[in-house]
């Protein structure tokens, strides 16, 4: 029977390549009309754990639902509900962006008026109507992958798993995206976004789960797991990388744990409690001693430290190397 209070379930998620585990106990709850951020290193198993709930692939072990169906027993179900976006636009850059959304429709066995009327919903709702009969070839980049997704919406999915969808786009193109991932979820879809850029979860996630070695290690919201590293650090950088061992006596003594001092950075960095005079003391300190500095500031933790503290600082792949989520797939996120 269909759950209906998550949009994604998965329970003890087993993937085996070979003798390597690309994922070993995963597990994940996903609620209705969120977004929902899966960071890990490369090779963490966040590719294969998207490909396993998109019916690309199958498990090995454990259960998964979504939309409210099993992966297993009911991929067609999960299929007609569910959309997919790679790391790179699918789109043909010889059609307009209308052509190209009318031929998806067709594809997806939308009669033809349909096709035509839910590709101008689209190109409205992505604000590309101005640029709808304007060849692909000639969209930026944020553009091409705002067209991207309308395509994946064609069949106004209840899930649509994102895979990277701004890798390679300028800021500007990455904006475009996140508005138009903030008008999805409006719409009352969900998304499971994964993504190397941490600030764009940050950005974009209502939760953020980390795996690392085929299974969830955190679960919780941005500012949460923001907060397991600490509060507020102070940061000296100095000009001259003689004058560290005065920055990171200064810092010191105002911190509340042991200064990281960094060599190559010419950086001190220490958690403090009381931030503005932290940061007055070792000015004036500083000041006192001589020490031309090149910046000094305060600074809350971001998810970068996040990722960094839960994972080690590893980002290279793992033995189990992940194909890419598109590598067998349709632009409707079924097996091709």
């Amino acid at each position: 029977m269909p759950t209906p209070q998550a949009a994604i379930l998965a329970e003890g998620l087993q993937k085996r390549y070979g003798e390597k585990h690309a994922l070993d106990g995963f597990d994940l709850t996903v609620p209705r009309g969120t977004v929902y951020g899966l960071l890990g290193p490369n090779g963490a198993g966040k590719t294969t754990a998207v490909r396993i709930l998109a019916t690309l692939l199958r498990l090995d072990g454990g259960r998964a639902q979504v939309a409210g169906f099993d992966v297993t027993r009911e991929p067609r179900k999960v299929r007609r509900r569910i959309g997919l976006t790679g790391q790179h636009a699918a789109v043909d850059e010889i059609l307009t962006g209308r052509q190209n959304l009318r031929m998806f429709g067709r594809l997806f066995h939308l009669g033809s008026r349909q096709a035509v009327r839910r590709a101008d919903e689209l190109l409205e709702q992505f604000d590309l109507t101005e640029a709808a009969d304007k060849g692909v070839k000639a969209y930026s980049g944020g553009m091409r992958r705002r067209l991207d997704i309308a395509a994946s919406m064609l069949l106004a999915p209840v899930v649509l798993f994102m895979d990277e969808p701004t890798t390679g786009l300028d800021p500007r193109g990455r904006n475009e995206v996140w508005n138009a991932v903030r008008s999805l979820v409006a719409e009352g879809t969900t998304v499971l976004l994964t993504t190397q850029y941490l600030d764009e979860a940050d950005q974009l996630a209502d939760r953020i789960a980390v795996i690392d070695s085929g299974r969830v290690i955190a679960d919780d919201t941005p500012v949460a797991l923001k907060s397991t590293v600490g509060g507020d650090r102070i940061e000296v950088v100095v000009q001259d990388v003689a004058d560290l061992p005065t920055a990171h006596e200064a810092v010191r003594r105002v911190a509340s744990a042991e200064p990281d001092s960094d060599d190559d950075a010419r950086r001190v960095h220490a958690p403090v409690r009381d931030r503005v005079a932290a940061l007055t003391d070792v000015a004036r300190t500083l000041q006192d001693r001589g020490v031309d500095v090149e910046d000094l500031g305060l600074r809350r933790p971001t998810l970068d430290d996040v990722f960094l503290l839960l994972t080690g600082g590893r980002t290279g792949s793992s033995p189990a190397a992940e194909p890419s989520a598109e590598s067998a797939t349709t632009k409707e996120g079924t097996p091709a």
